[in-house]
């Protein structure tokens, strides 16, 4: 059965994020198993275990530029009057074998990444040098003039140089960007274990929502919250299986829930939790098993919910943008965030750039650009009041200013806790 708590037993967002937590321990369980992926479908996902390379990088011994392999010794004299002449004894595409080895006076042209034949020990760019053909009468030999000098192992990549074999190449742990994948992929990995991503619906509910774009009658506004909530989670590293615009029916907010549970390991809802007349959501969920719908010590966010829906979990968030997002960012994004394997977002410290109030009781999460003083430390500007409404100013905010619940005044130059958005 639903809990309702009374005012002085509201939980604090810490509080409550933990009876989150406690709500999607299933979710949790699953994600600290891993799941085998094709490398082309493993970025953003985290890895689950070390990655080690089987082979040295690079795999053999490949020219650096596109130039001649040569002995240094053969140019150790070479100046741009008086340049060394070599005979050209072929071409060494990349992709190819590394041809017939070198003698003394010889070079053998070579393209970038193409294999070093034995006897060189080092390339001249081809920028450094010239080509001579004789004529027909001398046997049509090539030669090519070198203008400067070399040292051994110029220009030249070696096995190991990159990584060694047994060398841990990613950490578990790490989210795997286009540089991890290209990392993976050279030392002939074709799949990654990873952690699995979380299936999460997504599902807004209100009879006054429209889709952007479409026009608009009496009392209707255009839908935003399915839209910036599949947005963060999916920037949280889930997998956003449905998203469902309910009106305030019961019979068309369960058939959402229907279509948002199937397959999937959580639902976030959006509006419908307060106490009013047509709380849909609160209305279909509160009386299940470990239901809870009461609201918390915060502002914006204060009505919030939880419940299940065919054994799926169901986070229930209150229904205006900025209350949607904010507690999204505050209370579940960190649950989510441990849930695919990733570090949390910690806050950070910057001084006010003015006096604010706050309600007392109540963690207060204020919108905020982060900016540099005149003295080039870190500031934190306010955008706007603490109403929930206010959406066109959270877009101009980065940051949350986390106001503890026991302050209500906090002067200019304060420093506090901002949490990113």
């Amino acid at each position: 059965m639903a809990s309702h708590p009374d005012r002085s037993t509201r939980p604090s967002p810490t509080e409550y994020r933990e009876l989150l937590r406690a709500h999607v321990a299933p979710m949790l369980e699953r994600a600290t198993r891993s799941t085998h992926l094709p490398i082309a479908a493993c970025a953003e996902s985290v890895l689950a275990a070390d990655l080690r390379a089987s082979v040295d990088l690079p795999l053999f011994v490949n020219s650096q530029m596109d130039g001649y392999a040569v002995r240094a010794a053969d140019v150790a004299g070479a100046r741009p009057d008086v340049p060394a002449r070599l005979r050209v004894v072929g071409t060494t595409h990349a992709g190819h074998g590394p041809g017939p080895g070198i003698d003394d006076d010889e070079a053998r042209k070579v393209m970038t990444g193409a294999p070093v034949p034995e006897g060189a020990d080092c390339v001249v760019p081809v920028e450094d040098t010239t080509v001579e053909v004789a004529d027909d009468s001398a046997g049509g030999t090539t030669s090519v003039l070198v203008y400067a000098p070399r040292g051994a192992g110029e220009f030249i990549r070696r096995p190991g140089d990159d990584v060694r074999a047994g060398d841990v190449v990613l950490p578990a742990g790490v989210r795997l960007e286009a540089r991890h994948l290209a990392a993976a992929a050279s030392l002939g990995m074709s799949g990654l274990d990873v952690r699995p991503r979380p299936r999460v619906g997504v599902v807004a509910t209100g009879s006054e929502l429209v889709a952007p774009g479409r026009p608009l009658k009496p009392g209707q506004i255009w839908e935003s919250n399915s839209i910036t909530l599949a947005a963060a989670l999916k920037a949280c590293g889930c997998e956003v299986t449905t998203t469902v615009v309910s009106s305030d029916a019961r019979d068309d907010f369960t058939a959402a829930l229907d279509a948002a549970t199937r397959g999937t390991d959580l639902v976030v809802t959006v509006g419908a939790v307060s106490m009013g007349d047509a709380e849909v959501v609160r209305q279909v969920l509160e009386d299940r098993d470990g239901a809870r719908f009461a609201p918390i010590a915060m502002q914006p966010g204060g009505p919030q919910g939880i419940s299940t829906w065919r054994g799926t979990p169901v986070v229930c968030l209150p229904g205006n943008p900025v209350s949607a997002l904010v507690s999204f960012v505050v209370l579940v994004r960190p649950v989510i965030l441990e849930a695919v394997g990733r570090a949390p977002l910690g806050t950070r410290r910057a001084r006010l750039s003015r006096a604010v109030a706050s309600p007392g009781g109540r963690t207060q999460y204020l919108r905020a650009a982060l900016m540099r003083d005149e003295t080039g430390s870190l500031a934190a500007e306010p955008v706007s009041g603490p109403g929930s409404h206010l959406v066109a100013s959270m877009a101009r905010a980065d940051v949350l200013v986390e106001i503890p619940a026991d302050v209500t005044d906090l002067p200019a130059g304060t420093e506090v806790d901002v949490l990113p958005l």
